[in-house]
């Protein structure tokens, strides 16, 4: 079963580098524009490997483990193995030890490596083109709900500096109370920031009475880590990450939908680096006559290559449509664990 791994291992960096190749080239777009040069282009697709290796992971470990089986059967060592007395759940048992650690692997690439090599490449790139992030989806900035206050933030710096704040704060009755202005905010420590350069207009019974301060303290749940997610897409954020964002989603009452949906996925998707191996058991069945090992190298791509693609799928209509998170995320794992099953139940019959 050695074979296995280190055939994984084979078509796991061939993959990778096809994925990589592709992001090398939507990036060329972007080539020249401020100070992003050839060089920081390659470090960019560099530290994107990481999430690439997380995405592709149960892909890479169905191709390597049909290549590892067929080539068993091929030299009948799987014949070999049953006809000691071997039963299909030993072997399966076996595949499954190969696979625990292996999804493990998944986990804490999934977890710890690829999000902050994700974030690092984000503000690489956004530094080399511009010095700071505008965000298109409004005119006015970014909004964000704190609470009783409404947070309207213009420019985000890639080390979540936030430039141009306006923070309305409005009574249990959401009567406006007063509005803050200010030329930055540096985030000091969890629950406070220093906003420099501020007008504050308070209103009241009498009118509004304009106040100017260099420096103010503002206290709010908003953190640099939720901030972030406004940097880096869903996908590409951690398990927890995800679970604290749409926290702060539900205790402001806005929708939470696809952060969700995502945070499942994260959950479930390494379970998917077991169902791809359970799935694969099946090719070793099949005589070499009755397809070569290409043909079963070429359909374990296609198989991988749609539970990743179709997969992402389930998870955008989740979010549109406003599925419910678990079965958006887990809908295609389950669908290969059946088919796998499947597979497996006719094998053993045949």
């Amino acid at each position: 079963w050695s074979s296995d791994v280190c055939s994984s291992d084979l078509v796991f960096a061939a993959l990778i580098m096809l994925f990589a190749f592709f992001d090398l080239l939507g990036e060329l777009n972007d080539l020249g524009h401020g100070n992003y040069n050839i060089a920081q282009v390659l470090l960019y697709v560099l530290l994107t490997v990481p999430t690439r290796i997380y995405e592709l992971f149960p892909v890479g470990v169905l191709i390597g483990t049909i290549f590892a089986l067929v080539q068993m059967a091929a030299n009948s060592e799987l014949t070999i193995y049953r006809s000691s007395g071997a039963s299909l759940k030993q072997m399966i048992y076996a595949l499954l030890k190969i696979g625990l650690p292996l999804m493990l692997l998944s986990v804490v690439c999934g977890e710890f490596i690829a999000p902050p090599s994700m974030r690092l490449a984000q503000e690489l790139r956004l530094k080399a083109l511009n010095s700071q992030v505008s965000f298109k989806e409004f005119r006015s900035g970014v909004w964000v709900k704190d609470e009783r206050n409404f947070v309207n933030v213009k420019n985000v710096l890639p080390d979540t500096t936030l430039l141009n704040v306006s923070i309305y704060e409005f009574d249990e009755s959401f009567l406006l109370l007063g509005i803050t202005e200010a030329q930055r905010a540096i985030y000091l420590q969890e629950g406070s920031w220093q906003l420099e350069g501020v007008m504050q207009t308070n209103f009241d019974k009498l009118g509004a009475q304009v106040v100017r301060q260099a420096h103010k303290e503002w206290h709010s749940s908003i953190t640099p880590d939720i901030l972030r997610v406004l940097m880096v897409v869903p996908e590409q954020m951690s398990a927890w990450n995800l679970y604290l964002y749409t926290q702060h989603l539900r205790e402001n009452k806005q929708e939470s939908t696809r952060y969700e949906i995502e945070m499942w996925n994260k959950l479930v998707y390494p379970f998917g680096v077991m169902v791809m191996m359970l799935l694969a058991l099946p090719f070793a069945a099949h005589q070499q006559r009755q397809g070569g090992i290409s043909g079963k190298i070429f359909t374990g791509i296609v198989l991988g290559l749609s539970f990743y693609f179709i997969g992402r799928l389930f998870s955008h209509l989740g979010a549109l449509n406003n599925w419910q998170p678990l079965l958006s995320a887990s809908a295609m794992t389950v669908i290969f664990l059946l088919l796998a099953l499947s597979m497996l139940w006719w094998t053993e019959r045949r």
